[in-house]
């Protein structure tokens, strides 16, 4: 079951608070659902996967160990679609202690991870506006890795084990956090 968007919003807000958490999931839902549409897979399993993977963050502190798998479990018991709860589950592999293996985890771990390091990147341009923010300077920042900390480049590069290349991959998530940003403040 993929729930309707409106009961996952009111599921999110209700277990986050936290005004960036919630602006970063439905950033990761936007980039999701156009990562989906980019590979003709279905894009309201996709984006439902980006706007709750990070339904247990605050209860569980971000604690590596246990963020993802817990979130995956209270959404499996509500239903939801089984490829989701792997996804939640899996798109921070050292709580997993898994490898990732299917399309849909690569995409959720790498779309997520991207969303921060875009978010990151709007701060250091003086209008602080994602259209501003260009595929290119994007991947150079990934490559120094000079971005936030909790951004890992490896996570991105993941796009790649779903056949899009790192600057496509950069474009289609700025383009779709840029329909957004004004709802997510950037």
């Amino acid at each position: 079951m993929i729930l309707p968007r409106e009961q996952a919003l009111e599921l999110l807000c209700k277990n986050v608070k936290n005004e960036r958490m919630i602006a970063h999931s439905l950033a990761s839902e936007a980039v999701m659902r156009a990562l989906a549409v980019r590979l003709g897979r279905d894009s309201e399993q996709w984006a439902q996967a980006g706007l709750l993977h990070d339904i247990d963050v605050e209860v569980t502190n971000a604690d590596p160990l246990v963020h993802g798998p817990e979130g995956a479990r209270w959404l499996a018991e509500l239903g939801v679609d089984d490829d989701v709860v792997d996804a939640v589950a899996m798109h921070n592999e050292i709580a997993s202690g898994k490898e990732r293996s299917k399309e849909f985890q690569y995409a959720l771990a790498a779309g997520e991870t991207i969303t921060g390091l875009i978010t990151a990147t709007t701060y250091v341009y003086p209008d602080r506006k994602v259209a501003s923010v260009k595929a290119k300077s994007v991947v150079k920042r990934m490559k120094e890795k000079a971005f936030a900390a909790s951004v890992k480049r490896e996570n991105i590069l993941e796009c790649e084990k779903i056949g899009i290349p790192i600057d496509e991959f950069a474009a289609i998530a700025i383009e779709a956090m840029t329909g957004i940003a004004e709802e997510i403040g950037l």
